[in-house]
């Protein structure tokens, strides 16, 4: 499964802070850390929220694009869109 995220580095705590749709009408998780954008300290601590948050293992996340910017996809192995839903809530329904 394929998550995008927009981070927000130096947020202050580590929260997610719900759903959001971009101007394509794609839904993207609102993520904020403490870390700082330095040597992957952001990514690192987004990657261990979202593990901690889905219950999954670190080792089940990868930052498929955007290490260095703030939209992000996190691949996520071994998770499911209904668990996803329960972790994070629904995403926004996108137009048709």
């Amino acid at each position: 499964m394929r998550l995008a995220v927009r981070l927000t580095p130096r947020g202050g705590r580590a929260a997610i802070d719900g759903w959001a749709v971009d101007a394509a009408g794609r839904p993207y998780l609102k993520v904020r850390v403490a870390a700082p954008p330095v040597e992957g300290e952001a990514n690192a601590a987004l990657l261990a929220l979202l593990a901690k948050t889905l219950g999954v293992p670190k080792s089940a996340l990868t930052l498929a694009s955007g290490a260095g910017a703030r939209m992000k996809l996190i691949d996520i192995a071994g998770c499911d869109p209904l668990s996803l839903e329960r972790a994070l809530g629904r995403p926004p329904a996108t137009g048709s």
